[in-house]
């Protein structure tokens, strides 16, 4: 995975940075994530700093173990200079990424990279008591399996699938998850790993993940929809997350595409989900197996994994099914292109796997939907992260966190 600038960073410290008082060190620090290795001089050069401030600062930094010296940089004539870099395995960061009906949790070092992995399907809205136990027991096997001397661990990311609102980080949806009382019960796990813990929206999340690491790298306004159980985007606007005003931006999954539709959790009718969550996708299939009799899905149980075999296979069934969830998701998106032109699209989520079986005829039902402006200037795109993107994203947010306050970093004594 190759780095970035945090989302909302500079390319250089700016004067409000300053006028803010934030400390220099923390700034030379986040310098050196982004773009380390770097010198001493060309620090001081890039922060507008004198050398001797710099090195004062480098002194302080090398001593938390967060950066170190590494290599030489290339000679200008004389000496050459040691290069400073992050030290990646300094700590270790969990996310976890709580689905409507799974558990998944990544274990991630401070460039993104996944040391361990762990994923289970659980009744997650009906079971809270079950799931923070399940997610306290997959963290426990990812801990566990990375070992070693690969650092402290410094954090806790969680993306749920309700909206998040950052004042009260503590609630949940009723809606969305009926049966834990509106609250998350995550203090429990901020005291057995004795780390903050940050939640946020999972599709917000999504959209981080690919915005540091994934498909946004390149591309400072672009909305990420998550394809699963639910339906719902994260924006990035100038590369940061909206949220909208009070915290609900992205539910693109409630946006009723036939008011006289299926009835929806949410108490609207024909929402988007309806017609293309995957309980939807999996209803349609089971509905078409009198007209496509040959077909593999005509007997016995329908997954999600056997749908998308089957589509790939090129099944009838499974192509139809495919094809009309392309149909909605193209109507929704088109609405989206039209009215906030972003500069891509990126989907992400299980349904995804199928690749352009969904693709090609989504992009066709946008395209007869939308102002030619719209079209030109998005791409609609599949993540490359795959099934871990959500549980990364969750342990980007503590990344992110960190890095702009770096005393959340455990050896951080600057």
């Amino acid at each position: 995975m190759s780095a970035m600038l945090p989302s909302g960073t500079s390319s250089r410290p700016t004067p409000a940075d300053k006028a803010r008082g934030r400390p220099l060190s923390d700034l030379a620090l986040e310098w050196v994530w982004c773009h380390g290795p770097v010198s001493r001089a060309d620090l001081a050069r890039d922060l507008g700093l004198s050398r001797s401030t710099v090195s004062d600062i480098v002194g302080t930094l090398l001593a938390t173990g967060l950066i170190a010296e590494g290599g030489e940089a290339p000679s200008r004539g004389g000496r050459p200079a040691i290069q400073l870099s992050f030290n990646d395995t300094a700590h270790v960061i969990l996310g976890i990424d709580m689905g409507a009906s799974h558990v998944s949790v990544a274990l991630t070092d401070l460039r993104g990279r996944t040391l361990a992995w762990r994923s289970q399907h659980h009744p997650v809205r009906t079971d809270p008591t079950g799931t923070l136990r399940l997610m306290a027991e997959l963290a426990d096997e990812c801990l566990e399996e990375a070992g070693g001397p690969v650092g402290a661990l410094m954090g806790l990311g969680i993306a749920v699938p309700s909206p998040i609102d950052p004042r009260f980080p503590d609630r949940l949806s009723p809606a969305v998850l009926p049966e834990w009382g509106g609250r998350s019960g995550f203090a429990s796990l901020a005291e057995r790993f004795g780390v903050p813990v940050l939640a946020d929206n999972d599709a917000n999340l999504g959209a981080v993940a690919e915005r540091w690491w994934g498909a946004g790298q390149d591309v400072a306004h672009f909305t990420f929809i998550k394809l699963a159980t639910g339906i719902g985007a994260g924006h990035i606007i100038d590369g940061k997350i909206y949220r909208g005003s009070s915290s609900v931006a992205g539910e693109i999954g409630h946006v009723s595409i036939d008011p006289a539709g299926e009835p929806c959790m949410c108490g609207n009718r024909g929402c988007l989900t309806t017609f293309a969550g995957v309980t939807a996708l999996l209803s349609r299939a089971r509905s078409l197996r009198a007209t496509y009799p040959m077909s593999p899905l005509a007997q016995g149980e329908i997954t999600l994994s056997s749908l998308e075999q089957a589509a790939l296979a090129g099944d009838a069934l499974a192509t139809e099914v495919i094809r009309e969830a392309s149909h909605h998701l193209g109507v929704a998106i088109a609405g989206l292109l039209n009215l906030m032109n972003p500069g891509a699209v990126i989907l992400g989520g299980s349904l995804t796997r199928v690749g352009d079986v969904l693709l090609t005829p989504l992009r066709e039902a946008v395209i007869r939907r939308t102002l030619v402006a719209s079209v030109a200037g998005s791409d609609i795109r599949i993540s490359p992260l795959g099934e871990q993107s959500i549980a990364v994203g969750a342990a980007t947010q503590v990344l992110a966190a960190a890095l702009h306050d770096p005393q959340l970093f455990p050896s951080y004594q600057a």
